[in-house]
């Protein structure tokens, strides 16, 4: 086994070595700029990760491992578009950058560059991978559906917004895991666990974004703190404010729901505000303890040594007191 960062390294030299720009530069210089931006590299890495876990060769998951992070940035690039959202890791996003025409055909072709890298694959590890793939690309997009739907919508509730999540974001992270469990041609049964093993950690993951996105230093984020609150995101810490019997906190967030001043700062002041006083702040970090422990649990049901099982208790911890 190696360490993340040198997972991390491994899968950017790859990605380096497999994106170059090239004609039309305006169609891939888009593509190339968003890959390289930086970011955690979350997914190929636990799609590396566990190709090892399960006792495959990193190198070998390296194509699926890019696969998912390029389709994760292509999500990002269109997410960006719809949210009008100026900043992406601390940079310019690609359609501010270039034009949104731009980011929507730069994207569109980023969905096909990453079906593209399961060829390097033998016949059953690629319908393997390519129909989880397509299960979890179409999960993502019905996950960015209901988050569009709750902006207009006061009613959400918990459990609608945790399939919002789960299939938005933490469906990403599982599959990712499944597919270094498929490369390494593992069990089922450890390919269905490792699978929600996963799931649990992205929900917690989602869960955590949410509150740095309100709570979070703007300096280490990366993104506009305060960002959800300004397009009127219910999320966990929405809902829960909300949930929290005080008609007064009910009234005020959603008045506050219903604006959209030029000069946001005294919005996303008043909301953070009620979400600390309601005690929306706690309950959430508290969500993220919870499913966090549900994705450890899962780690007893692995055929796996338990020094493995040690690492990815490990990654997990690392992951929730991450502040980016």
């Amino acid at each position: 086994m190696h360490s993340i960062d040198y997972y991390r390294a491994e899968f950017i030299d790859y990605l380096d070595s497999k994106f170059v720009v090239q004609e039309p530069t305006n169609l891939y210089e888009p593509i190339n700029y968003i890959l390289k931006l930086g970011g955690k590299r979350l997914r190929p890495v636990l799609a590396l990760l566990t190709a090892e876990i399960f006792n495959g060769n990193f190198k070998e998951a390296l194509n699926a491992a890019l696969a998912i992070e390029v389709f994760h940035n292509f999500s990002l690039v269109h997410d960006d578009i719809m949210d009008a959202a100026p900043v992406r890791r601390g940079m310019t996003t690609v359609h501010e950058k270039w034009d949104t025409n731009t980011g929507i055909l730069s994207g569109d072709a980023m969905l096909i560059c990453a079906y593209q890298l399961f060829e390097n694959y033998e016949p059953k590890t690629f319908r393997a991978l390519a129909e989880l793939f397509s299960k979890t690309a179409l999960q993502v997009c019905e996950g960015q559906q209901y988050d569009v739907d709750f902006e207009t919508r006061d009613d959400v509730s918990l459990p609608e917004y945790l399939k919002m999540i789960e299939y938005k974001t933490a469906v990403l992270v599982a599959a990712a895991m499944k597919m270094g469990g498929i490369v390494a041609n593992t069990s089922k049964q450890n390919q269905e666990f490792i699978y929600s093993f996963g799931l649990n950690l992205g929900i917690a993951f989602q869960l955590q974004d949410d509150f740095l996105d309100v709570f979070g230093n703007p300096k280490t984020f990366g993104k506009q703190v305060g960002g959800d609150i300004i397009e009127n995101k219910k999320t966990y810490l929405f809902i829960k404010a909300i949930e929290s019997g005080s008609t007064t906190f009910k009234k005020e967030l959603l008045d506050l729901y219903s604006i959209q001043p030029k000069e946001p700062e005294d919005k996303i002041e008043a909301v953070k505000s009620i979400f600390k006083e309601s005690g929306a702040a706690k309950s959430t970090q508290e969500a993220i303890a919870s499913y966090t422990e549900k994705a450890f649990k899962i780690l007893d049901s692995l055929d796996i040594t338990n020094n493995k099982k040690i690492i990815l208790r490990e990654f997990g911890e690392n992951l929730m007191r991450r502040t980016v």
